[in-house]
């Protein structure tokens, strides 16, 4: 397959993934480019039913034949991969995100199939630990929750019971100049839980760069230097402006796409802003070109899983993590 015919644009992906061999072929060519291979047993003795366009395992063992879904995120949908790679594209590269609701009237399913689908995506996209950061560190914090202004009174009577923070969730992000964000939701903004994240991500001896919450205070591993807000926000290379424009990307897209984000599923939500992020720029600094963003993607699906129970909290695992 050549590479110059793969889609370059949304409109160029719904048309290219609405053949279903081009389906086959994209995604053969990123997860088995050497050849299928069996995802249950491994094996590579494995035979091609074109029919029902899916594989069949020599080996001897329960359930030998599978799908392009089997052992991705995909797995168990009834939903067609063409309708699947549509809706990736969109949530790889729409830059303040895309709804549950606009994702169902664009590809024609119910919009609790396309939110299932949704949350299935941002956990595919998900970082792994990687190594720690290193070099000019920003770390910073901040509060996500509704806005009391725009509640109906009895709404806000039931959800906003104190002042700042009280009703929000903590969300701590940690950026390498030049290189990736990390983020977790964190439980407060105490001492024990930001320096635990700090030495957790941050290798010692970087230069870190804070603003004045004293919860900071004590890291003296690493080269601390603090910018206080109430007085300035940059002198020199000290200031948190790398963070702070990560939090405006993240609350545009939660205020004004999603409009309400339950504190149980924030999470996912930060794996899809952290992803777009993280891949925006190539490796020469240019902005990174959609298809590429979406190629990358398209690798992290395999050996991922989120049931409905799972997601709806109806069932611990794995995949109800709470954090990068």
């Amino acid at each position: 397959m050549e590479r110059n015919r793969e889609p370059k644009s949304l409109q160029e992906a719904i048309v290219y993934f609405a053949d279903p061999t081009n389906c086959r072929e994209y995604l053969v060519a990123r997860r088995w480019p050497d050849g299928a291979v069996c995802p249950r047993c491994g094996s590579k003795d494995v035979l091609f039913l074109e029919k029902y366009n899916r594989w069949h395992c020599r080996a001897k063992h329960d359930a030998p034949q599978f799908t392009l879904k089997t052992g991705t995120i995909m797995e168990d949908s009834p939903i067609g991969i063409d309708k699947w790679m549509t809706a990736m594209w969109q949530i790889v590269n729409c830059k303040n995100g895309i709804s549950s609701y606009e994702v169902s009237r664009a590809i024609g399913i119910t919009q609790k199939s396309a939110w299932f689908m949704d949350h299935r995506i941002r956990f595919m996209l998900g970082m792994g630990p990687g190594k720690k950061a290193s070099g000019h560190v920003e770390a910073d914090e901040t509060f996500i929750g509704g806005k009391a202004r725009n509640m109906h009174k009895a709404t806000r009577a039931r959800k906003i019971t104190g002042t700042g923070g009280k009703d929000k969730t903590a969300v701590m992000g940690i950026l390498e100049r030049g290189g990736k964000v990390r983020t977790k939701v964190i439980p407060n903004r105490k001492k024990s839980a930001i320096q635990a994240e700090v030495r957790r991500h941050v290798e010692a001896g970087s230069a870190l760069y804070t603003d004045a919450l004293k919860s900071y205070e004590g890291l003296n591993e690493f080269e601390h230097q603090v910018v206080d807000h109430a007085v300035e926000y940059v002198r020199g290379k000290v200031h948190t402006n790398g963070m702070e424009n990560f939090w405006s990307l993240l609350k545009r897209g939660l205020n004004g796409t999603y409009i309400s984000v339950e504190p149980f599923h924030l999470f996912r939500y930060l794996d899809e802003q952290t992803f777009r992020y993280n891949h925006r720029k190539d490796e020469d600094g240019g902005l990174l070109k959609d298809s590429d963003r979406f190629d990358i993607a398209v690798r992290q699906m395999v050996g991922k899983r989120l049931t409905w129970d799972v997601l709806t909290g109806k069932e611990s695992g794995a995949a109800s993590r709470t954090a990068n």
